[in-house]
């Protein structure tokens, strides 16, 4: 009798035993969640100017420059302020540097070219920044515009030709110059398209023209345009 219990009890125990290790034998899978991956979709910001050209650029001064009348800027350089003042009557030469000082086309860029009793020549510069901004701007020229009486007097500013070898002259749109010679470089006259004077900040111009400069006529220490503003 005690022999059958024993058998009752040790088949119970064998059978608790298995299920308990059936349990812990049993290898759960881990839960996945599905997680939903959210996606950006970058808008690119539209234009608020089309990219100028050789073909749409006189048509787009022409409506800017009634939309756009300011005509004082100040340009201020590593030696101070230069206050311009920029003639109504070149209108597409005042409205293309109404234009880049409002796209702060100007800021960063250098007097690359400084001839002591001559002229300082600014709007470029030897960086990839400077590439980028007129790439973005866009590549056009402007025509010359020489007949309106002005002569290239102490203070005025002017605009070079393009280093494209062009019959009309046409003028690089992002250079402008200052004329420093006492007494004026007149010899310039007709060439070249004045489009504004200087009203305050000569002495500002002489310092820079007193620079040293290497080979190029590149100043030795670079020379920047810190900003340029409308100011009136």
């Amino acid at each position: 009798m005690r022999f059958i219990l024993f058998l009752c009890i040790s088949c119970l125990f064998l059978n608790c035993e298995d299920k308990q290790s059936k349990q812990k034998n049993k290898i759960e899978e881990p839960k996945t969640e599905t997680v939903k991956e959210k996606v950006k979709t970058v808008i690119p910001k539209k234009r608020k100017y089309p990219k100028l050209n050789d073909k749409n650029a006189m048509d787009f001064f022409l409506k800017f420059e009634k939309e756009n009348p300011e005509n004082k800027v100040r340009i201020t350089t590593d030696f101070g302020d230069i206050d311009i003042l920029l003639f109504e009557e070149t209108k597409y030469h005042r409205a293309n540097f109404i234009f880049l000082t409002k796209q702060k086309y100007f800021n960063g860029t250098q007097f690359y070219r400084v001839i002591n009793n001559f002229m300082v020549q600014a709007g470029s510069g030897d960086d990839m920044e400077t590439g980028r901004k007129r790439a973005h701007i866009g590549r056009y020229l402007l025509p010359a515009d020489t007949k309106r009486g002005f002569k290239h007097d102490r203070g005025v500013i002017s605009m070079p030709s393009s280093e494209i070898d062009n019959p009309h002259k046409l003028a690089s749109p992002y250079e402008f110059f200052i004329v420093q010679q006492h007494g004026g470089s007149h010899f310039l006259d007709g060439d070249y398209s004045i489009f504004g004077r200087v009203i305050k900040g000569m002495d500002v111009v002489d310092k820079i023209a007193a620079v040293e400069t290497e080979e190029g006529d590149w100043p030795v220490k670079n020379v920047y345009i810190r900003n340029v503003e409308i100011i009136e």
